[in-house]
């Protein structure tokens, strides 16, 4: 596996990978422009909120993809966690968990949280799995997907 930082120039191949996992799951809408701008410029965009991105490129697309923001306090989030669903149950997810928490502590974190959207059950598990913990937190996002979230976190 050859993981490397997310360029501005895999914007449209990381749309279809997002789209197609979001396809999965009735009513969710990838509005790019309206909702999810960071994605037409994602290298860009994470440089500026102090984070990083990395993509599993094969062949013109991407297969799996994660990255890393500052969050609250002196904790890393962890977001973008998609793998594509011809790529799933091989390690892919696992091993993009471990290499945003290990970006996260050699920043310093003292630990990593993520939010996910509550149809993701598939990627609860993973996570649960790769050592988060839900914390029974929720939160809505008032977007056309009608978004409820569940809060997952890590100590590093």
């Amino acid at each position: 596996m050859e993981l490397r930082p997310i360029t501005d120039g895999d914007s449209w191949p990381l749309i279809a990978l997002i789209g197609a996992c979001w396809a999965e799951y009735p009513g969710c809408v990838t509005d790019i422009a309206g909702e999810y701008p960071e994605l037409l410029a994602p290298a860009t965009f994470f440089q500026h909120a102090g984070g990083k991105m990395w993509a599993l490129p094969e062949g013109p697309w991407i297969a799996a993809c994660v990255g890393v923001v500052p969050g609250q306090e002196d904790l890393v989030e962890l977001v973008k966690l998609y793998v594509a669903p011809h790529r799933r149950r091989q390690g892919l997810g696992r091993t993009l968990v471990g290499v945003a928490c290990a970006f996260a502590s050699a920043r310093g974190a003292r630990g990593v949280e993520l939010w996910s959207d509550s149809r993701f059950s598939d990627a609860h598990r993973l996570y649960l799995q790769a050592g988060f913990t839900a914390t029974g937190a929720t939160r809505e996002l008032h977007d056309l997907s009608h978004t409820t979230e569940l809060a997952f976190h890590q100590a590093l």
